[in-house]
């Protein structure tokens, strides 16, 4: 049953449908939207933070371009629930029994508005760019665009990617949303770069931008669908590479997000009125308190321990060690492949350390695990978490590591049946 039949919304089948409505309605239909997102995330859970934050910019991008002859790559794709709402499928978050009816990814077999089943980071301006250069090909006109944040700005393949756009010849737009975070706090030398060019209002000589050939241009309120929209029509039609810097609040419209950036950013279901899950954690030992607690042990004892992750300190709890032992913590962003090479790195060095990799991620450094560690038989530890099959996406199935990695030389791939085994193997 429609819980919202009075809302907006109900009158947008598709973009062309959004392109009829007043600035006000668009705030109203940004504010029905927020709610839909809360809702359904707090019933079924869900990402949360990253759509809250990228609501007006959706609508904005949808009111100006032609969809689905004009295309926007979502980077990671966590963020598309408005997108998605917007291009014909918002009875999957008007209408509880239809909550199953979506991914929550983007997804061509969903709709033609969707152009790739994505997961992973950093890949959107790679792909952009690849379009980009098959539509000059074919003598063709449409805009493309690449949707990145800054915490997917993180990963090396961003790099990789904007090192091509930066000399597409033709239209292409780079949209980086920058709202300060990633799936935990945002680290390295981009934060420092993207917090000068928000300081000075994208006014700084210091632009690695303009360094790369973009022609550079800078929103400060990315939430503000008036300025999108400006800012996007600015950026229609032009003959080169453009990247435009929107600055946005991560979990706008609901404050406990705004306040706990880190436990919003993917949320379990959870209470509304409270903000607490429906199912509290459990005070029992876990595989991850006991990786935990060794490694406390091992750093206690005064081994040289070097505690690695890829951006997700969340999914092994690791916040006690980076918050307790600070100088034995290394967060690389969302960048797998150089987790890998540091832990190669520390080792080489004489430290010891301990990678924390999810499953469906480590598949991206497979290069570093076969040659930087086994070719040349480095002691890292390495705990791997989130093994099994995804129900949500195809690419989240964590059934991958332990045929990528026990094919290679000088790894032992252990999978413990009980927290007492595991112990034991670490």
């Amino acid at each position: 049953m429609n819980k919202h039949p009075e809302y907006l919304l109900n009158k947008i089948s598709g973009p062309q449908d959004l392109k009829k409505l007043s600035i006000a309605q668009m705030q109203q239909l940004a504010q029905e939207i927020r709610t839909l997102i809360l809702e359904k995330d707090a019933a079924e859970g869900g990402h949360l933070g990253p759509d809250l934050g990228i609501v007006e910019a959706t609508i904005a991008y949808h009111y100006v371009f032609d969809a689905p002859k004009d295309k926007i790559v979502w980077d990671v794709s966590h963020q598309t629930y408005p997108h998605k709402m917007l291009t014909g499928r918002a009875l999957a978050w008007l209408d509880p029994d239809h909550y199953e009816d979506v991914t929550p990814y983007s997804n061509p077999d969903e709709s033609p508005y969707d152009y790739y089943a994505v997961g992973h980071t950093s890949t959107s301006i790679g792909l952009a760019t690849g379009m980009a250069k098959a539509r000059d090909l074919m003598g063709n006109h449409e805009n493309i665009m690449a949707l990145i944040g800054d915490g997917s700005m993180t990963g090396g393949l961003a790099y990789e990617g904007l090192n091509n756009a930066a000399i597409e010849k033709h239209n292409l737009v780079v949209v980086v949303n920058d709202n300060q975070m990633s799936i935990d706090e945002n680290v390295g030398g981009l934060v420092t770069a993207l917090k000068k060019l928000r300081d000075s209002n994208g006014e700084t000589r210091e632009n690695p931008f303009t360094a790369m050939g973009f022609d550079y241009r800078y929103v400060a309120d990315g939430n503000d669908i008036k300025s999108m929209i400006k800012a996007f029509k600015a950026v229609k039609d032009v003959d080169h590479p453009i990247l435009l810097h929107i600055n946005t609040l991560k979990g706008k419209g609901y404050k406990p997000a705004i306040d706990e950036e880190e436990a919003h950013h993917w949320v379990m279901p959870f209470d509304l009125k409270t903000d607490r899950p429906l199912a509290p954690a459990s005070e029992a030992p876990t595989a991850n308190s006991v990786a935990l607690d060794v490694v406390s042990e091992e750093i206690e004892k005064g081994t040289n321990l070097m505690a690695i992750n890829a951006a997700i300190p969340g999914v092994f709890g690791l916040d006690k060690i980076k918050n307790k032992y600070p100088e034995h913590y290394t967060d690389v962003g969302i960048a797998e492949q150089e987790s890998v090479a540091f832990a190669a790195g520390a080792a080489k060095e004489g430290a010891v350390p301990v990678l924390f990799e999810n499953s469906t991620f480590l598949q991206r450094a497979f290069d570093q695990l076969s040659h930087d560690v086994a070719a040349n038989d480095l002691p890292v530890v390495m705990m791997v978490a989130g093994g099994g099959i995804s129900g949500t996406s195809k690419t989240h199935l964590g059934i991958f590591d332990q045929v990528m990695i026990s094919n290679l030389p000088n790894w032992i791939y252990l999978a413990p049946t009980n927290l007492a085994e595991e112990k034991a193997m670490m």
